[in-house]
This record gives structure tokens, C-alpha cells and sequence, in this order.
């Protein structure tokens, strides 16, 4: 409870500053908003021209749209100190941050609440709840755990992402375009149906980066549908692998810091 209420402050502090500008904020927020609405209307006019993409209808695809880009806006607002994380090694802050009595995950994952993210969480949900008012979903209390488990999950897995691009930056010291290709790359991936790609796109994002695991794999059991690379009782449990990539990419971050030797000045 102690380690919360801490977390809550460095929450508070961090939004309260974003707030001395509520004009600037304002206008990122709504900017966007707009930005990510217009790459949705761009999968709008992909079914207007062809209809659908294999067996996916609009709506469909909206439901896989909806939870990914959900699941992105809450990793990219709660955990992005991560993603600046660059900055703490060059500056020497980092140092600063190891002196302190807190874990420095702790301190890190505190650093920064992008409280602006509002504008793309509220346009994925927007989506997400137009897709479950169009399709003709038969609800069961086991799907409707099942929703939010995937968000959960593929937040989980964005926090991974962005924790495993700062463990790469304790030996690059920048960050490395190729995991930000998994991170960004991912999400405009993920809002298409999985069985669109090729078979060794299909594995990575399934064994390796587990992005299918926290959207298509739900949206499969919650649409009726089978296949897709899982069945039965592991397509349920599909969302518990971004939660265990979480896991993994926190060893990883121990490892990082133990390799750390401090900037020498």
C-alpha cells in the first residue's frame, strides 16, 4: 500500500504539471484524438472499397482495432518513462535514481503519466464500443471477462515492449529502431486480422512477440470463430502471454541494471 500511495503521488505530481498549460494540453489531446481517428477512417475506406478483407467484416476488424489501440494508449500513458528512458542515462540521472531507497523500476515507471494519451484512449474506445454495439455477439459472463483480460494483457505486453527498448539502451544508450518496429510496428499490425500475413509474420507475432495472443486470439473466441493457430482452452488463455512477456522483460530489466556502470562523471 505504501509503494501505491507513492505511485499515486508520482501520478498526481506529473499530471499537475501537464496541467499548467490546459490550453497546450488540450489541443495535444484533441490533436490526437483527431490523429488516430483519421488513421481508422483510412480502414474505413479499405471496406468501403473492397468490402471486407478475406471473412472479416468492418465491424470485425473494429473489434481487434478497438482492443490493441485500447491497450496501447494505457501502455504508452502508464509506463512511459520507459519509453524516455534515454534521457536518465545520458543525463546522469539514472545515477541519481540508483541512490535512491526505492526499486529503480519503481522510480522509473513513476517518472512520467502521460495524462495527453486521453485523446487516443478515448478514440479507441469509441471504436471498441461501436464494434460491440454492431456485431451480434453472443455475451456470456466468461466473454465478458474475457474483453477487458485481453486489454489488460495487451497493455501488459506494450509495457514489456517499452521496458525491453530501456534494457536495450544500457548498452546502446539510445534506443533501437528495431524494437520500437515491434512496439509501433505491432500496433498498426494487430488491427488487421493475423490470418492476412504471411506464415512467418504470423509465428513472431505469436511465439515471439505474443501481439495475436492479446487480440486476435479474444476477439476469435468472442466473434464465435475457430482457428487461427490455437484452440480450446489456450485461445481463453491467450491473454495471460502479454502478462508473462511483462515478466520476462523485468528479469531482463535486472540483468540491465547490474550491467550498468554508472556515467563516470
Amino acid at each position: 500500500m505504501g509503494a501505491l500511495k507513492l505511485y499515486l503521488r508520482y501520478v498526481s505530481f506529473s499530471v499537475r504539471a501537464q496541467l499548467q498549460y490546459r490550453a497546450s494540453f488540450a489541443l495535444q489531446s484533441i490533436a490526437l484524438f483527431l490523429l488516430t481517428f483519421a488513421e481508422f477512417l483510412a480502414l474505413v475506406a479499405i471496406f468501403h472499397r473492397f468490402g471486407s478483407l478475406k471473412d472479416w467484416s468492418l465491424p470485425e476488424v473494429a473489434l481487434l482495432y478497438g482492443i490493441i489501440s485500447v491497450a496501447f494508449a494505457l501502455a504508452e500513458a502508464v509506463p512511459r518513462g520507459f519509453d524516455v528512458f534515454p534521457r536518465y542515462l545520458r543525463s546522469g540521472d539514472f545515477d541519481r535514481i540508483l541512490l535512491r531507497p526505492r526499486s529503480a523500476m519503481f522510480q522509473v515507471l513513476g517518472a512520467e503519466f502521460q495524462l495527453m494519451r486521453i485523446g487516443r484512449l478515448s478514440q479507441a474506445l469509441l471504436v471498441l464500443a461501436w464494434a460491440v454495439w454492431k456485431l451480434p455477439i453472443h455475451w456470456t459472463p466468461a466473454k465478458a471477462v474475457l474483453l477487458p483480460a485481453a486489454i489488460l494483457g495487451g497493455a501488459c505486453l506494450f509495457s514489456g515492449l517499452f521496458i525491453l527498448s530501456a534494457v536495450v539502451c544500457f548498452w546502446t544508450i539510445e534506443s533501437v529502431e528495431i524494437v520500437n518496429c515491434a512496439t509501433y510496428g505491432g500496433v498498426e499490425s494487430g488491427q488487421y486480422p493475423l490470418s492476412l500475413y504471411r506464415p512467418w509474420f504470423r509465428s513472431f507475432f505469436t511465439f515471439v512477440v505474443p501481439l495475436a495472443t492479446i487480440n486476435y486470439f479474444p476477439a476469435q473466441v468472442i466473434l464465435g470463430r475457430s482457428g487461427g493457430g490455437l484452440e480450446g482452452a489456450l485461445m481463453w488463455a491467450s491473454p495471460l502471454a502479454g502478462i508473462a512477456f511483462l515478466a520476462f522483460c523485468g528479469a531482463l530489466w535486472k540483468v540491465g541494471v547490474r550491467h550498468y556502470g554508472s556515467t563516470g562523471s
